[in-house]
């Protein structure tokens, strides 16, 4: 027999959304990311071979876990607003601290870095500008943009590559970075028309 409803609770309210906690493993490797940063950017300023191979596990193990905190955010339910906002941060971190390091040891050309970081923080700015009418999706193209800046990076990073490697690698993922910024901007103003 089904118990009467109590008095003065509305049987049509939904129950509250879970509430999810900043403390989370999504967060927290988010976390380690960030601090993984500093640590890759000591070693990479060091002399010697051993430590170059040392500053290349640290910025693999870096890049790997961007892709790792988003799969456990959204496989487990642990999206959360400091999620959202700390890991487009520590991406940032992690690749601009890479062209700016890699710049300032003349091992790449200032261009190169600008060019890409002009790129990611424009389009970083035209997200929160065009939030009102709606999100872009991240695009097939992006995924492929920032998997060829981290080979390319890496390729700088480590001793003994022939340049013309680094070069193609490097000449694939300024390409790639241009040409979706450009789609996304392209995007961005169909989104702020059509609304």
């Amino acid at each position: 027999m089904n118990k009467p409803p109590r008095a003065g609770a509305d049987p049509l309210a939904t129950p509250p959304a879970r509430q999810v906690s900043v403390v989370n493993i999504a967060n927290a490797v988010t976390v380690v990311r960030l601090i993984l940063v500093p640590v890759f950017i000591v070693f990479l300023f060091q002399d010697g071979g051993g430590w170059r191979i040392a500053a290349l596990a640290v910025f693999a193990v870096a890049s790997l876990t961007d892709r790792l905190d988003g799969e456990l955010a959204r496989r487990r339910g642990l999206v959360t607003d400091f999620g959202k906002i700390a890991d487009p941060i520590a991406d940032k971190a992690l690749i601009g601290g890479a062209l700016i390091g890699l710049s300032l040891l003349y091992e790449l050309p200032w261009w190169v870095t600008i060019v890409i970081l002009v790129r990611e923080i424009g389009i970083t700015l035209v997200r929160f500008i065009v939030i009102r009418y709606g999100v872009i999706p991240a695009s097939y193209g992006g995924k492929v943009k920032t998997a060829l800046q981290v080979v390319a990076i890496g390729l700088f990073i480590a001793p003994g590559i022939p340049g013309v490697v680094r070069w193609a690698a490097m000449g694939a993922a300024v390409a790639v970075t241009v040409v979706t910024g450009l789609d996304y901007l392209v995007r961005a103003w169909r989104l702020s028309r059509g609304s």
